[in-house]
């Protein structure tokens, strides 16, 4: 393993166009639960399955029930980057890492200090009145009693993807645009099985893709670099 990570380093230091394609378990160090583990969410109970609650349906009919759930399970501002978050602003910094494309919608990488960021799943940090569209900040929208209101009486909606909704056309080609141009896709804490997202780095033209991930993926053929360790071992040697 150590020399896989060695290796990892050095692909890094001959690369000037990176890109950094990143899922739930980026920040499952940051303390924040993933979904499909055997600990995630989608494996607790609740009175409703935790993909019917995350619902345009269930948003819309049922909404004191599905913020009850959100300000329960949705709250990442009580969480802190962790080294992987770290080092890929500084990355960023560098002028190495061009862009992070991300399916989380904890705002960590911004929190670390990453500029370019394409949220594909969008943000909790943005909130908007579905009347007027007002902004709202995730506190206001947390720190609300039951169902968050506008100003105007409106409803507030995360602007996060719900299931039944479609991802953003603009997050879609800027993620698509610096996959391609990128020389080197690091792709990390994704079990790349959740489509359209995953099918993202098959625009991945550059000469190498590293895929870092505690269990296998479908995509591990493909790659020319294959870590199974956490990612904060691996980022953790980056200098």
């Amino acid at each position: 393993m150590e020399d896989k990570i060695d290796q990892f380093k050095e692909l890094i230091n001959e690369s000037n166009n990176i890109v950094f394609f990143g899922g739930a378990g980026v920040s499952t160090e940051s303390g924040i639960p993933d979904f499909r583990s055997k600990d995630g969410l989608y494996n607790q109970h609740y009175k409703y399955p935790p993909e019917e609650i995350l619902s345009h349906t269930f948003f819309m009919n049922k909404t004191e029930e599905f913020y009850r759930f959100y300000k329960d399970k949705m709250n990442s501002l009580k969480y802190e980057p962790n080294i992987t978050h770290i080092k890929l602003a500084e990355l960023e910094s560098k002028g190495k890492l061009k862009a992070v494309v991300t399916q989380n919608i904890d705002g960590l990488h911004q929190k670390a200090g990453s500029k370019k960021v394409y949220e594909l799943h969008g943000s909790v940090l943005r909130n908007y009145c579905m009347k007027c569209n007002k902004f709202y900040d995730a506190e206001y929208v947390f720190n609300s009693k039951d169902i968050p209101k506008c100003s105007c009486g409106g409803i507030i909606k995360p602007d996060v993807v719900l299931y039944e909704e479609g991802l953003d056309d603009v997050t879609i080609m800027n993620s698509i645009s610096a996959i391609k141009n990128a020389d080197m896709l690091i792709v990390a804490g994704t079990s790349l099985t959740v489509y359209p997202a995953s099918g993202l780095i098959n625009y991945f033209e550059g000469k190498n893709l590293v895929l870092i991930n505690r269990d296998n993926t479908p995509y591990d053929s493909k790659a020319d670099l294959v870590i199974n360790d956490s990612l904060g071992k691996v980022f953790s040697v980056i200098s």
